[in-house]
């Protein structure tokens, strides 16, 4: 379908004569997935759909008993501003709540927002540059403090201050908040901006209490108390934590919600692996939920039959990738490793990263260790399918990385590793300990070898690699190794804010605790210029053209390696009824978490 004809469908829908579920279906058939479906005709003027939540039936609050799940990776701490990996923001959100949040199908869903902002009635301006949130009346902090429009300002103001440094400043930084009335506030950009549901959204739009983050702001954020003690307006109230290991809460008798949450309690219990926790829920029903189910797809099947529950896969953005460092992770310069301005010896090389693109077998990685639950593909952008590049492709051909790495002169000593200029290949390729990783280590370790290269694997207790702590040198964002793999995926249906990731201004250094999220410290110019069109292009066609080309200079560099799209995997037991999304937190909607009688 030509831009043209895209636009005659869209112009159809303004005027009534084709229905948003038909336009949807339209899109579906030339591949188009329902969340891009909805984003075009929001950025074209049409008002979002009233999203239909799954039927909740529990008619009073509580009653359900206790809710355990399995985090395997523990939470380290519960400020969802700080939360630099997946399992603290989902700590995080038993607490904290955003304005809005994405459902599976792309719509936003009000969560602390009285409703979501439209263009037709002019909380949406039609320039892009404004947006109004209208807030829910009568929502309180665990602490009985009422939920105002200063609690918006004052997070707004705490997460783009550089000594913050916290990791959710991208979505904050470059724009204005102001305080209309006591439940309104409008956002406003300094430019046209298409993406404008991401301030006070998901993951990154948790609200923190002014009244006790206030002192704390700056360079005495990680002093804060609330930190580990949360106070937030969510489902369940903070009884304990024990980071790393349990996070518990207990219901909150004055939700904002009628009837909600079921649960009297919740109980996130943190440790063990991927396999126990799928244990725990599919074969032994010890537990209700279990997360991030990174298990051989033949073992989960297998634990299935157990009878006490169910594998959930959930589409989303997720990509299991390789991550090249551009930096020198050996030598320390004050205090830092990988520091930015530092080049690394070898990995500097064009042919050397085109090189390792070529020996991970990708195919056997899907056939032989993920199954379901991971497709090889040769995108970092591949959900939604509209951002995902027609041009990419990838092969697995030791052959021609040898060829490669002949021609540039990269010649194998006696001990079978090729070196140049006195420079070897030899590298360091860390990750977390879990099965399926070690395996597709083991795949690459294996290639390269025939290659020349020597990969020396490293393994990091997922708890540490994933953890918060800024002192600690073997958390990812750290990235002192060479080469280091691990999942992540934009958490909204549109990959703008996820590819802030290879922008030079978001380098994760010492100066910023860690907390920038470009990881690899690859820096091209042309990219930054790609990605800041792309922020102001209303124009949905000439906007995913933009940042699929993002995608596309980042796979063609090797900046990172694709290695399969992994749609969001977790364990259910029988009777509990749960919405989950690949746009959002696992614990996004808690509070319309039951279990069926």
């Amino acid at each position: 379908m030509d831009e043209r004809g895209l636009r005659g469908l869209i112009d159809q829908v303004k005027a009534g004569r084709l229905s948003r579920r038909g336009f949807v279906k339209r899109m579906a058939m030339v591949g188009l997935t329902a969340p891009l479906a909805t984003q075009l005709l929001a950025y074209a003027g049409v008002a979002m759909a009233q999203p239909k939540r799954p039927t909740y039936k529990p008619t009073r609050r509580g009653g359900g008993g206790l809710l355990k799940v399995l985090w395997w990776q523990a939470p380290t701490l519960l400020n969802p501003h700080f939360a630099t990996g997946t399992k603290d923001q989902d700590g995080s959100r038993l607490f904290y709540e955003p304005l809005a949040g994405w459902d599976a199908d792309g719509n936003l869903r009000p969560i602390l927002a009285e409703a979501i902002p439209g263009r037709e009635d002019g909380t949406l301006a039609a320039d892009g540059k404004s947006v109004t949130w209208k807030l829910k009346k009568g929502v309180t902090w665990h602490d009985g403090k009422p939920f105002t429009a200063d609690d918006c300002v004052f997070t707004w103001q705490y997460a783009r201050n550089p000594e913050t440094s916290a990791v959710t400043s991208g979505s904050y930084k470059d724009v204005e908040v102001e305080k209309v009335d006591d439940h309104t506030v409008t956002v406003k950009f300094p430019k046209p901006t298409p993406f404008w549901a991401d301030t006070f959204v998901a993951a990154a739009g948790c609200i923190i209490p002014r009244h006790l983050f206030a002192d704390y702001i700056g360079a005495k954020s990680r002093e804060a108390p609330t930190n580990l003690k949360p106070v937030g307006t969510g489902p369940y109230m903070f009884k304990d934590f024990k980071p790393g290991d349990m996070v518990t809460g207990a219901i909150n008798p004055n939700y904002h919600q009628a009837n909600k949450p079921h649960f009297d309690a919740i109980e996130m219990k943190g440790g063990g692996d991927a396999v126990s926790a799928a244990r725990a829920v599919l074969q032994t029903g010890e537990y209700d939920f279990a997360w991030n189910l990174q298990v051989e797809d033949e073992i989960l099947q297998r634990l299935e039959k157990g009878g006490k529950g169910k594998v959930t896969i959930t589409p989303g953005g997720g990509i299991e990738h390789i991550q090249i460092n551009f930096t020198d992770p050996w030598t320390e310069i004050d205090g830092e490793r990988s520091k930015l301005g530092t080049r690394h010896s070898t990995l500097q090389y064009p042919e050397v990263r085109r090189a390792l693109a070529l020996l991970v077998d990708k195919d056997s990685v899907q056939k032989y260790i993920y199954g379901r639950t991971g497709i090889a593909v040769p995108n970092f952008i591949n959900y939604p399918e509209r951002f995902a590049s027609k041009t990419t492709t990838y092969e697995f051909n030791v052959d021609k990385a040898n060829e490669i790495l002949d021609k540039a002169g990269w010649k194998k000593g006696a001990d079978g590793v090729r070196e140049k200029d006195g420079k070897k290949l030899k590298f360091v390729y860390q990750t977390s300990i879990n099965q399926p990783r070690q395996k597709t280590q083991a795949i690459v370790k294996q290639a390269c070898q025939k290659a020349g290269i020597d990969i020396e694997v490293k393994a990091v207790t997922a708890a540490v690699f994933f953890s918060s702590d800024v002192a600690n040198p073997d958390t990812y964002p750290h990235f002192y190794s060479d080469l280091q793999m691990y999942n992540n995926g934009p958490q909204q249906p549109d990959p703008e804010v996820f590819l802030r990731q290879f922008l030079s201004t978001e380098v994760s250094a010492k100066a910023n605790k860690w907390q920038g999220r470009n990881i690899t410290r690859w820096s091209s110019p042309e990219y930054d210029e790609t990605h800041k069109a792309a922020q102001v292009e209303l124009d949905p066609l000439k906007r995913a053209a933009l940042l699929i080309k993002c995608n596309e200079m980042a796979v063609n560099d090797h900046v990172v390696i694709p290695v399969v799209a992994r749609p969001g995997v977790a364990g259910t037991k029988d009777k509990l009824i749960c919405e989950l999304t690949g746009w959002d937190n696992n614990t996004w909607q808690l509070a319309d978490w039951y279990r069926e009688t």
